[in-house]
């Protein structure tokens, strides 16, 4: 599929909810919480237009379950993508970064959800990555730019699109850990 960035949208927020409520439901407690992440999830953002959501789990067991839960809300699980890009100079270990994904079927809402185990760093990782971009415009121009040309020159190449974001991605969280270390940043409430 073609890789496209467009102008953001203030529906995105409630096309979050709207795709929250249903897993919500079917998860029941086994959804500890849902945070809507990414680029959609920043006020003011271009961004490919696919809702990233997060679901936090106590474990990715039974994955069955999990499996048979988004499979009847009509998801497509992506079973050979095992985790999370382990950024540089991480000191956790690759299993620390592990997640289930999947994705909407054709012709539904593109969204894409990633299950990951509550307090691993990749848990972490993807709220504070969305909650800096939200406290710093300087930062977010700089990300939503870097996209536009990734899109740009990579259109109908998403291994190099993401060879290219993932690192910048690590940058960008290297100024984010130390604004959450001087704002004393914690993880908020859940978004749905």
């Amino acid at each position: 599929m073609k890789i496209e960035i467009v102008p953001y949208t203030d529906r995105w927020p409630d096309e979050f909810q709207a795709i929250a409520q249903p897993i919500r439901d079917a998860l029941g407690h086994v959804a500890l919480r849902l945070d809507h992440i990414g680029s959609t999830s920043v006020p003011g953002l271009p961004a490919k237009d696919v809702i990233d959501a997060q679901i936090s789990v106590a474990a990715l067991e039974p994955v069955e379950r999990i499996v048979d839960a988004f499979q009847a809300l009509e998801y497509v699980y992506l079973e050979h993508i095992t985790g999370d890009h382990l950024p540089q100079g991480a000191d956790t270990l690759p299993e620390a970064w592990v997640k289930l994904f999947f994705r909407s079927k054709p012709g539904r809402r593109r969204a894409n959800v990633h299950i990951r185990v509550a307090g691993n760093p990749n848990q972490r990782y993807a709220l504070l990555f969305r909650d800096y971009l939200r406290a710093n415009p300087l930062a977010a121009g700089g990300y939503a730019e870097v996209k536009r040309q990734l899109a740009r020159y990579h259109p109908d190449d998403e291994d190099a699109y993401y060879d290219v974001k993932d690192p910048v991605c690590d940058i960008l969280m290297a100024g984010a850990e130390v604004w959450a270390e001087a704002q004393g940043w914690e993880i908020g409430l859940s978004d749905a």
